[in-house]
Parts: structure tokens; C-alpha cells; sequence
């Protein structure tokens, strides 16, 4: 093992000093997906002091076939994997599962590399990094609200709303452009839930994610960023004239009405 990765192991054994166990995640499944086994086994080891039903896999096939067989609520996985890597591996998963995937970059500037190719990842670290930190991110997806919770009013189910040729049904978790289903992960879903609950209002950053991702969260608020670039490229959606999600200059986004805004309103 290199000298970074041993400093990656020291950071993440850091914060597994605490002791005594935690039931806070009992029920849970996470796979943690890493080809340094030392870093896999301190990050599981955290987990599973939490309460977590921890799996291991060290490259991306082994990934994939573990991930069909246990249905993990999350999966930590790590973009530079043997075979296939973290980006094709996120998009594997994508094809069966909605669980929750925080992926793991050796450096800062690989995150940009992941917004362009918007692999369908909820969050992103870069090593080194805290365990404990990493499992607090855990616990704050796992809490997050569901839209079908949060906007639901007695026992009635919430009604399709529709935008133009775009139509959002919360209470299915479905959405449809042009009568056609948009496969969406859970992030992209409760941001479009969101944002479409509340049309006429503008939403900060720091707003969508106490709303998605739990008041809790830490981390840089350019993730809504990501969010909101693969929600308008799912949705065919021109940043430069969106219809469905606009930019609202020094605030944040809301939704459109479906129709291409005029010049200098988007």
C-alpha cells in the first residue's frame, strides 16, 4: 500500500475511535465498494458499529453481482476500481436499483468529471476522508423525507401535476415527458418533487437541500448543481432556455410552466 493510501486509511481511522455499538442504522444494508481493502474494511467496520448490514467488494463486477444478490439501501463506491470502474459500475446499478450511491474520488477535480457524465451518484467525497463523517452522510440519506410523506394531506394521495408535456406524479414516484416514463434515481425524484410542489417559489440552494437532503447535511451545496444538470438533461431541458426547471439569478431555481421562457428570464 502507497503512501497515499495508507493516509487515506489513517484518516478514515480516525474517527473510529469511539466506542460501544450503535443500532441508529440496524436494518440497513451498505455495500462499501473499494480495491483498498485496508480503507473497505475501516469504512465497513464504522458501519457496522452503527448498526449497518455491511458488505465488501474490491473490484466492479464483483460489485454489481453482490449488489442484484443483497439490495443495499446505499452503496459507497469507489470511482477507481479493477475492471469495471466506479462510473460504469453507478451505471449498472442505476439499471436495477434506486438505492442511494455516495462515490468516492481520489481527487477533487474527478467531481467535475462526474457532473459531465452525470452518473447518477447522490454524493460525492474525495479522499481522504473522515468515517465518520461518511457515516453521518449515510444516516442523513437514509433520513431524508419522502416526498409521498411530505406533501401528502390527510389520507388523500396528491394529484399528477403537470407542466406543459411534462407530468410529475408524487404519489407514484413517476415522471413522464411526452407521455414517455423518465427513469429518474430517488435524488433527482425528490428534487423534481420538490420543486414542483411549490412552482411559483424560487428555492435557495441551502433551501433544496434541507428539503431533500435533511438539515443535517454537510457539504458543498454545488451538489444541487449536479442535480439540477441531470434533471435538465433527462428532461431535454436547454439550460440556456429551460422549460421545466429555470435559474433564478442569485438564489437558487424554481420551476417553469413548461414553455421556453424569454430572452434574459431563464
Amino acid at each position: 500500500m502507497g503512501a497515499v493510501n495508507r493516509h487515506h486509511v489513517a484518516m478514515a481511522e480516525q474517527s473510529t475511535t469511539a466506542a460501544g455499538r450503535s443500532t441508529a442504522g440496524a436494518g440497513r444494508r451498505v455495500l462499501v465498494v473499494d480495491d483498498e481493502k485496508a480503507l473497505a474494511a475501516v469504512v465497513a467496520s464504522y458501519l457496522e458499529r452503527d448498526g449497518f448490514d455491511v458488505s465488501q467488494a474490491h473490484d466492479g463486477q464483483a460489485a454489481v453481482d453482490l449488489a442484484r444478490q443483497i439490495d443495499p439501501d446505499v452503496v459507497v463506491l469507489d470511482l477507481g476500481l479493477p475492471g469495471l470502474d466506479g462510473i460504469e459500475v453507478c451505471r449498472v446499478l442505476r439499471t436495477f436499483s434506486d438505492c442511494y450511491i455516495i462515490m468516492l474520488t481520489a481527487r477533487a477535480e474527478e467531481v467535475d468529471k462526474l457532473i459531465g457524465l452525470s452518473v447518477g451518484a447522490d454524493d460525492y467525497m474525495t479522499k481522504p476522508f473522515s468515517s465518520r463523517e461518511l457515516v453521518a452522510r449515510v444516516h442523513v440519506m437514509l433520513r431524508r423525507p419522502r416526498p409521498s410523506t411530505r406533501h401528502v394531506v390527510g389520507t388523500e394521495e396528491e394529484q399528477p401535476r403537470t407542466f406543459g408535456p411534462l407530468t410529475v406524479d408524487p404519489a407514484g414516484r413517476e415522471v413522464h415527458l411526452d407521455g414517455e416514463l423518465v427513469p429518474l434515481t430517488r435524488t433527482e425524484f425528490d428534487l423534481l418533487d420538490e420543486l414542483s410542489a411549490r412552482p411559483k417559489l424560487a428555492f435557495s440552494r441551502r433551501r433544496l437541500i434541507e428539503a431533500v437532503w435533511g438539515d443535517n447535511w454537510v457539504g458543498d451545496e454545488h451538489l444541487v448543481d449536479v442535480h439540477i444538470g441531470h434533471l435538465r438533461r433527462k428532461l431535454g431541458d436547454d439550460a440556456a432556455a429551460p422549460r421545466y426547471i429555470r435559474t433564478v439569478r442569485g438564489v437558487g431555481y424554481r420551476m417553469g410552466d413548461g414553455t421556453v421562457p424569454e430572452t434574459g428570464s431563464a
